[in-house]
């Protein structure tokens, strides 16, 4: 059941506020929750939610596969970049980002100094259970999905790790990860 904000908590959310100067973009792989937990966090911070995969399909007026099968991952990935930086510039509260786009050396710069990287880190069989409800995932359509976040896991996780905060994944309503997402920006903010 998700929790409902109470008093104590609206009040504790407009002291985090105030206290935070920069958008929260959410990093990890694909099937972790960023989309959804995105949206119940800006929902629990009062403020604006977007997912940078459909701001690049508005942008692109594509399908993130289309793109990727149409000009490839290259060409994906600086697009997302720009896309990602529109963005941040533009003080969207929370930012839901592709799994791949903090392993960008110069998004995840970007990301790093111009808001809170928040990493949503989920265990594999979550992930293969989450990413199976769809068939959109380009990176997974040629292979054994539970291999390839594996292997995706490995590659990326030291650029995971450079964000500043870092939260576990949650079975279970999306609204507890989002709390546990204010709680570590309390902890970091101070």
């Amino acid at each position: 059941m998700d929790r409902v904000p109470s008093h104590a908590d609206r009040a504790r959310i407009r002291a985090l506020k105030e206290r935070l100067d920069r958008p929260i973009t959410l990093v990890g792989l694909m099937g972790a929750g960023k989309s959804t937990v995105g949206r119940r966090l800006a929902t629990l911070l009062e403020c604006n939610f977007v997912d940078a995969d459909d701001a690049i399909e508005d942008a692109a007026r594509l399908s993130i596969a289309e793109i990727f099968s149409e000009f490839g991952e290259e060409y994906f990935r600086d697009g997302e970049r720009r896309v990602i930086a529109r963005l941040i510039e533009e003080g969207h509260g929370v930012i839901a980002t592709g799994g791949g786009a903090f392993v960008n050396a110069e998004t995840r710069a970007l990301v790093l100094e111009k808001a809170v990287a928040v990493w949503i880190d989920c265990d594999i069989a979550t992930l293969v259970e989450r990413t199976g409800r769809r068939n959109t995932r380009p990176l997974l359509r040629d292979g054994d999905p539970e291999a390839i976040l594996k292997r995706l896991l490995a590659e990326r996780a030291p650029h995971y790790a450079q964000a500043q905060i870092r939260v576990e994944g949650q079975q279970g309503p999306h609204t507890r990860t989002a709390w546990t997402i204010i709680e570590e920006l309390e902890k970091w903010l101070s």
